[in-house]
Parts: C-alpha cells; sequence; structure tokens
C-alpha cells in the first residue's frame, strides 16, 4: 500500500538533535503523532533518558513541549513509500522528505536515526547533505515492539548519547 507522510514535523530554531524515524506506522497515522502506538518504546526511553515520571509523555501536546523544551526535533527519513502495515523490510520505492526545512531553521549537530532501516535510508538519502554541513549522524536501535531482543534498560542505555547531544 502507497503511504504518504502527513504528521508534521516537530521542530523550532532551539532545535540541536534532530531524531528521524522512517515512517510512520498505521497506529502513528491514526492517532496523528510519531511513535504512537503503545508497544513502541520510543516515550518511555525518553522518560527514563530525562528523569522523568512513568507515563508522562503520553499525550501529544505533552510529547511536543517535551521535545522543543529539550531542544530535540522529530520526524521521519521518507515523504512517502508503499509499505505493508508497520513493516520497514516491506518498504519500496521510498521517497524522501526534504531535511532542509529543519535544518536551514536550526542549529541541528547531530541527526539520530531509530532503527536500521532509518539508518539506512538516511545514509541514501541524505549523507551527503549532512556530512556538507558537518552533522554527525548516529544509528539507534528500534524502540518498536518488534525489537523485542532489547529490553527498555538496554534501549535507554543505547539512546545516551542522544541526551548528551542536548544536555
Amino acid at each position: 500500500m502507497r503511504v504518504v507522510h502527513t504528521i508534521e514535523p516537530v521542530f523550532d530554531e532551539r532545535s540541536r538533535v534532530l531524531v528521524l524515524g522512517t515512517m510512520p506506522s498505521p497506529k502513528s497515522r491514526e492517532v496523528g503523532f510519531f511513535y504512537g502506538h503503545p508497544q513502541n518504546r520510543f516515550w518511555r526511553v525518553m522518560e527514563r533518558l530525562f528523569n522523568l515520571p512513568d507515563r508522562k509523555l503520553v499525550e501529544n501536546a505533552v510529547r511536543t513541549a517535551f521535545l522543543l523544551e529539550h531542544r530535540i526535533a522529530l520526524w521521519d527519513v521518507l515523504a512517502s513509500c508503499s509499505i505493508e502495515g508497520a513493516s520497514d523490510a516491506s518498504i519500496a520505492d521510498p521517497v524522501p522528505n526534504d531535511l532542509t526545512r529543519i535544518l536551514d531553521a536550526a542549529q541541528v549537530t547531530h541527526v539520530f536515526t531509530t532503527g536500521g532501516t532509518a539508518a539506512r535510508l538516511c545514509r541514501r538519502f541524505d549523507g551527503g547533505l549532512l556530512r556538507e554541513r558537518a552533522i554527525e549522524h548516529v544509528a539507534l536501535p528500534s524502540t518498536s515492539a518488534a525489537n523485542a531482543r532489547m529490553r527498555l534498560d538496554d534501549l535507554v542505555a543505547a539512546y545516551m548519547p542522544l541526551r548528551d547531544a542536548v544536555l
């Protein structure tokens, strides 16, 4: 099924890091925000990294305020693609988002990708742009429930470079 990205990126001129997933899942598209599936651990990882109470980052408005307060921009590598459900492995005919929309507006120093497919697609489509602007790309593991081999504590440890980049 062909999917077009409809969720607006979260960023402002204070953003210092950009976190990129691959493409919003069906559940994320349904709730209109990134990492919207309740089993995805992205928001739990953020709560742990920034010493917030569990379940603090549940509502989209609270999530947005958290991201902006911590100078974190959030978007996805792809603007559209063919995909089956939420399976990154099924992605075909990918079309990238134009990251200059964020990179021209903010002083981004690091791009973090969530998962192997996001990292590969970012290198493919945006590697030259990031090198040209001397922006470091760091590949992080997926927070999806499908990445069951990584426990929450493992993910939090893996995501420490993101926290360190905005402190």
